[in-house]
């Protein structure tokens, strides 16, 4: 099967801030890659015996950037919303689900050059104790990539796309 949504990966290696954002970028935006063209019906179509589909993953890493670079790098207030599951409820619009990712997205940026220090520590612990912003760069680049895979298993089986 040829690959169709193939991108290179990034070849930034200009200092360690630069380089991981660049790499978590790229990760983001292959989860989004993955839902453009497809109907609201297919973003929302469940494969997998755990009910994880297109739409779920990204609302699932919206609230995850709001979370670890918004509550703990910038100490923002907790929110009753954190609801890590991958259920979209059939009322939420699809549209305001991608852009809610696109805004999470742009104030972790905005965050992580603001703090411009990969030693930067968090303002709300971790299990008792103050990480690093290289640290949680590291943890939502691993998460974002995991689900970037699931991702792209989800759109090869609605319409046979695949590549990165």
């Amino acid at each position: 099967m040829a690959e169709t949504q193939r991108r290179p990966v990034p070849r930034n290696d200009d200092g360690e801030l630069d380089t991981a954002l660049a790499f978590l970028t790229f990760a983001r935006e292959s989860v989004l890659i993955k839902t453009e063209g497809l109907s609201d019906e297919q973003l929302r179509r469940v494969l997998v015996d755990t009910g994880t589909n297109l739409l779920g993953l990204v609302q699932h890493l919206t609230v995850a950037e709001r979370y670890w670079f918004g509550y703990h790098l910038a100490g923002a207030e907790p929110s009753q919303d954190w609801d890590f599951g991958m259920e979209v409820p059939a009322g939420r619009d699809t549209a305001e689900v991608l852009e809610g990712y696109r805004a999470a997205i742009g104030r972790s940026d905005a965050l992580i050059r603001d703090l411009g220090d990969p030693a930067a520590l968090t303002v709300h612990p971790v299990q008792d104790r103050r990480l690093t912003l290289r640290w949680v760069l590291a943890h939502m680049t691993s998460e974002t990539v995991r689900h970037a895979g699931h991702a792209d298993i989800l759109r090869e089986q609605l319409d046979g796309t695949t590549g990165r």
